[in-house]
């Protein structure tokens, strides 16, 4: 072989290298739109199994060191992402609740937006999208918070158009979810302009003892049983113990939320002690009380029992009232992503 001949494959070695760095997150796709783009493992996500659903509603499945065993993502795009495929779209998380999962996020409104992409991941039964205290338990490695803000949203910017900037991403969850929105925008509030709680266990100080009980309850009832501190130690204020709960706690830290916007939804749970929405309508109005002591501005609804909240709200912890609360929701992220 002529030095020449030896140049040129290393020349054109150089360009198809060159090349592929270059290619546009989001372009390895069916150009038809007819199947979901494929998705390249990276930032410790490695898919296992085979991708579920359509072009634009589907599902995947990843492993990753941070938490033990399988986990869903479910994506859900523009109906018109596949028609320019120069554009790029803003993204919304949306966290489920306990004890659930990704592909049971069906509410309608989700898919209603052409403006932005929906990306829902796995939070686990009991995960409180958090980074556990303990990483030894039957549960195995418990990152939450690593899993989602270190890996998941990397990964999307990098196989799907987003528009990857703080003004162009919001975080959004319903009950242990709404929890984890307003702390992982506390977190890292470089990477969110917007987030909201719906029916969320916003208070976790020991104003409001009975949220604490329940994350503590929910350790010990999903399988695999953990420990109750097994994820932010002792709930009880003796000698500190309960640091790692006040260290969470999104009511106790509302002015890491100045440049953010904020957005609350609850309900009243008809007056009932015995739905979970009596009990987080106070949370949420603590949290209200932390904004205005901070003088934060927010967004705030309490439909109370939901007779005026559409036609699916009894003003309970249920799915009726949070798909009224996201098709408000929704065109609200819109117009602020387009502002």
């Amino acid at each position: 072989m002529t030095r020449t001949s030896i140049r040129w494959r290393l020349w054109v070695a150089l360009m198809v290298a060159v090349v592929g760095w270059a290619v546009p997150a989001g372009a390895a796709q069916a150009a038809d739109g007819t199947e979901p783009p494929r998705m390249t493992d990276g930032f410790g996500l490695t898919q296992v199994d085979t991708t579920v659903g359509g072009a634009t509603n589907f599902y995947i499945t990843v492993t990753t060191p941070e938490v033990s065993g399988k986990h869903h993502i479910k994506i859900i795009l523009p109906s018109g992402y596949y028609d320019a495929p120069a554009k790029r779209y803003p993204v919304l998380y949306f966290l489920h609740g306990s004890p659930d999962d990704p592909i049971q996020q069906n509410y309608p409104a989700l898919t209603t937006s052409n403006e932005m992409i929906t990306v829902i991941p796995d939070g686990g039964a009991r995960g409180w999208y958090a980074n556990w205290l303990n990483q030894r338990t039957a549960a195995g490695a418990q990152n939450w918070e690593n899993f989602h803000l270190k890996q998941v949203i990397p990964f999307i910017d990098a196989n799907l158009r987003t528009i990857a900037a703080k003004k162009s991403r919001a975080v959004a969850g319903v009950s242990m979810g709404g929890f984890g929105a307003l702390h992982y925008a506390q977190v890292r509030p470089d990477l969110f302009g917007q987030t909201a709680s719906l029916s969320g266990d916003i208070d976790l100080s020991v104003k409001s003892m009975d949220l604490r009980m329940a994350v503590v309850a929910s350790l010990v009832a999903y399988e695999p049983s953990v420990d109750s501190d097994a994820a932010f130690g002792s709930p009880y204020p003796v000698f500190n113990a309960d640091w790692r709960f006040n260290e969470v706690d999104p009511g106790q830290h509302m002015d890491k939320l100045a440049g953010v916007g904020v957005s609350i939804y609850v309900g009243n749970g008809g007056g009932s002690p015995g739905d979970l929405e009596f009990w987080v309508e106070g949370a949420a109005k603590h949290a209200k009380e932390a904004l205005d002591a901070r003088g934060i501005p927010y967004y705030y609804v309490d439909y109370g029992d939901g007779s005026a909240w559409g036609t699916q709200c009894n003003g309970g912890h249920n799915a009726g009232c949070w798909e009224q609360d996201l098709r408000d929701l929704i065109p609200r992220l819109e117009r602020a992503f387009a502002a």
